[in-house]
């Protein structure tokens, strides 16, 4: 089976104002968290996934290379060196471990997995507890970029339908954009990292159904002339998630009152990455 979207990681130099964009966006952002090795960041959660922005907390030192955190924390306070955005892109794993030990077989691996568990806090406020594991994959070609795996160990202590309620109206993270030159040059690692074989080529790119959200890699061509973004950088890299909403008049108008620039493309609402954050939003309507 392939391995549906879990979460993107969406880095930010200014967490508190992210949050308070993302508030303005219309979605329901959740309290603060702390990671054990200093990296700081609030939940935005979907139907089966969520959106986790995500800073460097005050007094934040990168780890030691040796440090398994480093994969993470060290990957993100480079990342946040050259800009902000769409740092990683994470895929639901039901165990790390065979992952990673697949990636390493193919040739796309990062060594063991990657455990950690930290304090959460509920929708009433009080506190609880999850934990994680991630399995680490990389691209030779994709420098700009992160991938990895997320196994819930504490699903229940997670997920929350209340959370999911948003002013928006939005349901769920539809897909993840990738802009490179060559997007064909990237089917064979991001094959190997979903776990899907098949996948649409055309003209402008290509594109992989998890069967819980798509990873579309546009040409910059393409990119421009579906979501009229012009390309932000040289190397592939992230410049968009799509967001699926139910009802596009309550989208419209959190943008509206949130006075949140934003154009029309079509049928889409596509909010700049310079006005997102590094990352372009799009908002569509919802298959029925």
């Amino acid at each position: 089976m392939p391995r549906a979207l879990d979460h993107l990681v969406l880095a930010s130099r200014d967490l508190a104002a992210q949050a308070e964009l993302y508030r303005r966006l219309g979605f329901q952002v959740g309290a603060r968290n702390q990671h054990p090795w200093g990296t700081e960041n609030h939940i935005v959660q979907l139907q089966g996934a969520f959106l986790e922005l995500i800073s460097l907390g005050a007094g934040f030192a990168a780890p030691a290379e040796s440090d398994p955190a480093a994969r993470f924390a060290g990957f993100l306070a480079q990342y946040l060196t050259t800009g902000e955005g769409l740092a990683m892109l994470a895929l639901r794993a039901a165990d790390a471990r065979v992952d990673a030990a697949g990636f390493d077989a193919l040739g796309i691996g990062m060594g063991s997995p990657f455990h950690f568990e930290r304090r959460g806090k509920r929708a009433d406020g009080g506190e609880t507890h999850v934990g994680f594991t991630l399995a680490y994959a990389r691209s030779i070609l994709i420098t700009d970029a992160g991938f990895f795996t997320c196994q819930q160990h504490n699903p229940e202590n997670f997920w929350n339908a209340a959370a999911q309620n948003h002013r928006n109206s939005a349901q769920r993270l539809a897909s993840v954009v990738m802009v490179a030159e060559n997007p064909s040059a990237h089917a064979e690692f991001l094959s190997h990292f979903t776990g899907e074989r098949e996948m649409l080529a055309t003209s402008m790119g290509i594109e992989i159904d998890t069967g819980g959200g798509k990873i579309e890699v546009l040409t910059p061509l393409a990119c421009q002339f579906r979501f009229g973004l012009a390309p932000q950088a040289d190397t592939p890299h992230f410049a968009a998630f799509r967001i699926a909403v139910a009802d596009m008049a309550a989208a419209l108008a959190c943008l509206n009152a949130g006075h949140v620039p934003f154009k029309r493309q079509g049928a889409l609402a596509v909010v700049p990455p310079e006005a997102a954050q590094g990352a372009a939003i799009v908002f569509e309507q919802a298959a029925a």
